[in-house]
């Protein structure tokens, strides 16, 4: 019986391409996609500029996979999390918090990722747009459909415009991310709390199923 011995060259090659992503996501969070450089990331990782080209073939390569890079971790940190929560209003809130606390606990070190890159690319054209476009709405969407199942269970009114709540929502966790990081000071993220709870209490049909805001 034989068996298959993984190559040492793909999982040093993953290694490395994991150790270089790692890097990516935290610079692009503060300093925007276009900061990245095999020269700068080579030099700062102690790798070949040759071997990092090889990883990704180029910039745009490199940029592209660290939104994707991005995706993941976001995925993981944010909606991961509340998978095994029922639907309803109470699902809706803990991914709300679950964001909040994405953002605040720097798990990028800029606040939250998407909020940067998307200032940095909302206006040009391109690969790079494109994939910042389908992270923010697949997000976006992703949110509706949270909403729209607790609509759907009952615990909504059922006349609730789903897409004006869920911009609200988006609107006051986002501008929560941007204060905070711009000040370096927490209030914000219990301005938005207090917000987020008082916004779902009004749509749902008990305000009760909604925690309170320390």
């Amino acid at each position: 019986m034989s068996t298959t011995r993984p190559d040492g060259r793909v999982e040093r090659g993953n290694r490395t391409r994991q150790l270089v992503l790692g890097r990516t996501v935290e610079i692009a969070s503060i300093e925007g996609l276009d900061a990245l450089s095999v020269g700068r990331l080579a030099t700062e990782l102690g790798l070949s500029k040759s071997g990092v080209f090889a990883l990704f073939g180029s910039k745009e390569g490199l940029q592209l996979a660290t939104v994707r890079e991005a995706g993941r971790v976001f995925a993981e940190r944010v909606l991961r999390p509340v998978t095994a929560q029922p639907a309803g209003v109470l699902r809706v809130w803990r991914l709300c918090e679950a964001w909040l606390e994405y953002s605040r606990t720097r798990v990028f070190p800029g606040g939250c990722f998407f909020y940067e890159i998307i200032a940095e690319f909302d206006a040009r054209s391109g690969p790079v747009h494109d994939a910042v476009v389908r992270a923010q709405r697949d997000w976006s969407a992703h949110v509706e459909e949270i909403v729209a199942e607790a609509r759907d269970a009952g615990e909504l009114h059922s006349d609730i415009d789903v897409s004006q709540l869920v911009f609200e929502l988006l609107a006051l966790m986002e501008t929560a991310n941007g204060i905070a990081v711009l000040h370096g000071e927490e209030t914000a993220y219990r301005r938005a709390r207090t917000g987020i709870a008082a916004r779902l209490r009004a749509a749902a049909v008990d305000p009760h199923l909604v925690p309170q805001v320390d």
